[in-house]
């Protein structure tokens, strides 16, 4: 039988979504031209695009899988968030100024200019099947809790609130997405807040139990030190960090077409430290969340459901803590985290459709299709992407129902669709001699890369010594920087 909500978390909940749909109606007459729905005209205030920039950090996937991952684990995935500083610090330095002074919208038309069409089209390709499982990892993340809640099947839970999600996301455009973004970002923050004081509280001896048994089991560990390259030790995974983030703040639609819509370059630039500098304390809640509980239920063995028990032990962790919102939080409380739930994935989800009809419109229908689209013929095709996408991304969503754990999913897969995007841009920024054939070479090496560490490690058809021996989080670094390699020694030698 399903757990059933009480009626002020109903209340709670019931309200803010009512409040997002309507703030997101609200920017509807302010979205009705291309340009408008795609960058704001440039009118934003830096603030608000900080705080929008860290809305798309923060997803679901931050909020359930991260708790997940410290309850099963320790906390070596937060060292993907020490990264961060030196990303940002590069994206302010060399990507905002490049991308502001560009003139164009999509992130990846200038590498037509610089390697030809292919070269676009690889990037578009990639930035949507990367943003698509993003996507489908977040609704299905979504649907745990409402599962636990309402009793509903994963299946509909998904569609359903798919469906609520790119109709918004239809309705507001880039400045709906970025103001609602401000919103969900105040209440995922004082949800993720209210837990962290919660949960210790809650301990049969207080908080200094909590921490007594998570450091009795090693859960503040960030991972080994050692050389190995197969194991998620701190260095592979601050590897990892720096290249994706490097690759969120470089290439990224979803931050580019932020940065157009702040109002000055400097502005863009605060935005950047902001979001960045913001997420790091907030990741660090999410791990505090997963390593109290994995206390409290320690301390409560009869309160975990064997059901959950048998997740955990197989290495999943995403369910524990929709269990311990339903279940253990008092009157309101559920509702306030559900919210904050709904308010991390709408965030992300909104900001990624909008990218995602953007790209529809500027990479495809514009450049291939109808080069000369008006405004009217050019908002259908929007509207008509951002149905497309939200439609992709319920079908990932439902293709992760099986999986143990959805931030694993999501970083095998994002490094695996992302993984090239990044060296081709670099190697177009820091060689010069670098043509179209030598790009394309070191496009087919680093692809080669990414599949051999893929679809190697344990296949039955692979001989052993030719089975990869590296950690999946190091498939990005290896595939930007054999794009990278192999392009430098492709590329025409220097004269004289």
């Amino acid at each position: 039988m399903p757990h059933r909500l009480p009626i002020l978390d109903i209340c709670v909940l019931a309200a803010y979504m009512a409040g997002t749909v309507a703030f997101g109606c609200w920017f509807l007459r302010k979205s009705r031209r291309p340009e408008a729905f795609m960058v704001a005209g440039g009118a934003v205030p830096a603030w608000a695009v900080g705080l929008s920039i860290f809305g798309t950090y923060v997803s679901s996937i931050s909020f359930l899988a991260l708790p997940g991952k410290a309850f099963s684990g320790n906390w070596n995935p937060f060292v993907f968030s020490l990264a961060l500083p030196l990303a940002a610090w590069a994206g302010s330095r060399w990507f905002v100024p490049f991308f502001r002074r560009s003139g164009d919208v999509s992130a990846y038309s200038h590498l037509e200019r610089r390697f030809g069409t292919w070269a676009r089209v690889y990037a578009v390709a990639c930035y949507l099947l990367t943003q698509m499982a993003r996507t489908g990892s977040i609704m299905y993340l979504l649907a745990l809790p409402l599962n636990h809640l309402l009793g509903w099947d994963a299946r509909a839970t998904i569609l359903l609130t798919g469906g609520l999600v790119t109709l918004y996301t239809l309705l507001g455009g880039i400045e709906g997405v970025i103001y609602t973004d401000v919103v969900q970002s105040i209440v995922l923050i004082a949800g993720a807040l209210a837990c962290v004081v919660m949960i210790p509280l809650g301990m049969p001896d207080g908080p200094r139990q909590a921490v007594r048994i998570a450091s009795a089991h090693g859960k503040f560990s960030l991972g080994g030190f050692g050389p190995s390259v197969a194991e998620s030790t701190f260095w592979v995974v601050l590897a990892y960090g720096l290249f994706m983030n490097l690759q969120n703040f470089g290439i990224d639609q979803s931050y580019v077409q932020k940065y157009l819509a702040a109002r000055t370059e400097a502005g863009a630039k605060r935005s950047v430290w902001m979001g960045a500098l913001l997420y790091i304390p907030v990741s660090a809640f999410f791990f505090a969340i997963g390593t109290s509980l994995f206390a409290y239920y320690t301390a409560r063995p009869d309160a975990f459901p064997p059901g959950i028990r048998a997740e955990v032990a197989a290495g999943g962790g995403d369910n524990v803590f929709p269990y311990f919102i339903v279940h253990a939080l008092p009157p309101g409380g559920a509702g306030l985290l559900i919210a904050a739930i709904f308010a991390a994935a709408m965030s992300t989800i909104s900001s990624t459709l909008n990218c995602c009809a953007t790209l529809t419109l500027c990479d495809i229908y514009r450049r291939f299709l109808r080069p000369g689209a008006g405004g009217r013929e050019s908002m259908m095709a929007l509207r008509l992407g951002t149905l497309l996408w939200g439609g992709a991304g319920v079908g990932f969503a439902l293709g992760m129902i099986r999986i143990r754990s959805a931030l694993d999913a999501w970083w095998t897969l994002s490094g695996i669709f992302g993984g090239g995007m990044l060296g081709l841009f670099l190697l177009g920024r820091v060689e010069p001699r670098a043509g179209g054939r030598a790009a394309a070479g070191g496009v087919a090496a680093g692809v080669l890369v990414i599949a051999w560490m893929t679809f190697t490690p344990g296949a039955a058809w692979c001989p052993a010594a030719l089975r990869s021996p590296l950690n999946h989080f190091l498939i990005p670094v290896a595939g930007t920087l054999a794009i990278m390699l192999a392009g430098l020694l492709l590329s025409p030698p220097r004269r004289g």
